[in-house]
């Protein structure tokens, strides 16, 4: 179900910011949550790997977004490689909240409330069309991979488990 009123206001704006109108009108509300790349899948009708769950990570302390698909898991050890860092973990919510804007399960892949470093799996590219958090638990996206990292400012890596 698409409604005018279905994604985040914040990510609603920065899609408009972004000259991204036109995916507000493809954005599809769900009654239950789509909390989870799971619960998505099923409520899209689609392959869990088609899912972009964005995740934040603190790399010494510092907010980095890693966009993954739903089917894989993220090798924090690669990320940590990756940005050269001492140490990564999974952001509390709070500091997801505070960096992005949003709660955890809705966290879209941009339009957040901060600029973050932001790395993007190259397992995304395996579709055409991936389906991305809207703002909230009940509302995604979809978009082509290659316009998701580009809109993102992603840097593509392999970090997957």
């Amino acid at each position: 179900m698409t409604t005018p009123d279905a994604a985040h206001p914040r990510f609603a704006e920065a899609l408009r910011e972004l000259g991204l109108d036109e995916l507000n009108a493809r954005i599809r509300r769900f009654p239950d949550a789509t909390r989870t790349a799971a619960e998505a899948a099923a409520a899209i009708g689609c392959e869990l790997s088609q899912i972009c769950k964005s995740l934040i990570f603190a790399a010494d302390g510092v907010p980095v977004l890693v966009l993954m698909d739903g089917a894989s898991r993220v090798d924090v050890e690669l990320v940590r490689r990756e940005l050269g860092a001492d140490k990564v973990t999974r952001a509390k919510a709070e500091v997801v909240r505070e960096t992005t804007g949003y709660a955890i399960g809705g966290v879209p892949p941009f339009g957040h409330r901060t600029r973050t470093r932001v790395l993007a799996d190259r397992s995304l590219l395996a579709h055409d069309v991936v389906w991305a958090a809207a703002g909230n638990p009940h509302a995604v996206f979809p978009i082509p991979p290659k316009d998701l990292i580009a809109h993102a400012g992603a840097t593509l890596v392999d970090v997957r488990e």
